[in-house]
């Protein structure tokens, strides 16, 4: 399976809409994603399709880069591998600053 990036989508589109525009024209889907915001479950008005064989991939890709879908030019391409954003930990990271103004017994010294 090769993933495509399909960016520039119309914020109505939904992963079955997105699902049925590439099995409309005949490509074998193993699966379609819109991303959301996971606080408003809103379309961040992108998604991702992989495709079965790799070389209906660059096929797809020169098809379907630049087409108008609902007022909107697509914007695809083979994406890239994701990233690593670290773990849980959402504290920052470095040192921790427990508050207050150094010297005054609420902070560290550094």
């Amino acid at each position: 399976m090769t993933k495509l990036y399909v960016g520039n989508l119309a914020f109505s589109m939904t992963d079955e809409s997105l699902m049925q525009l590439f099995t409309g024209k005949g490509y074998k889907v193993g699966s379609a994603r819109v991303i959301t915001d996971r606080e408003t479950g809103r379309s961040r008005g992108f998604g991702f399709v992989e495709l079965a064989p790799e070389d209906d991939a660059a096929k797809a890709i020169g098809e379907f880069n630049g087409l108008d879908i609902e007022g909107r030019a697509l914007q695809v391409n083979e994406a890239r591998p994701q990233e690593f954003r670290g773990g849980g930990d959402r504290s920052g990271g470095g040192r921790g600053y427990s508050g207050g103004r150094p010297g005054r017994g609420g902070g560290r010294s550094y």
